[in-house]
């Protein structure tokens, strides 16, 4: 399964992708915006989507408001990984159908909790 991870920060993006090659996954795409995600996303066929909120270019909530909206990405498991911890952020990312929501700093138990909780229970609802 390919992993697409998305943030604008190259020290977050390698965070997160030692994170998931430790956990067993070897085939990681990065994007360091979400319009460069959604460019992606057109030519590969993604099983997982990590993306931060706050980034240059195009905010995480305006990636999954598109990969929820297109019909060949709209089941694709979302985690917002971000260090936005607002409540009303939070409501509205699960308004948008994200998957789960990991606040930032995390650990690799974080990440592997919630990937196990995304493949098991399915989108947030809310």
């Amino acid at each position: 399964m390919k992993v697409l991870v998305v943030d604008d920060s190259l020290v977050m993006r390698k965070i997160i992708t030692n994170h998931l090659r430790a956990l067993g996954y070897v085939n990681i795409l990065e994007a360091d915006n979400g319009e460069k995600a959604l460019q992606i996303l057109k030519q590969e066929q993604v099983g997982l989507i990590f993306s931060d909120w706050c980034m240059r270019v195009m905010h995480g909530i305006e990636v999954l408001r598109s990969v929820r909206k297109n019909e060949a990405t709209k089941d694709i498991p979302f985690i917002m990984v971000t260090a936005e911890a607002q409540p009303h952020l939070i409501l509205e990312a699960i308004r948008a159908q994200v998957s789960d929501y990991v606040v930032k700093p995390f650990t690799r138990e974080n990440l592997r909790e919630s990937i196990e909780k995304v493949f098991t229970l399915g989108p947030a609802t809310g």
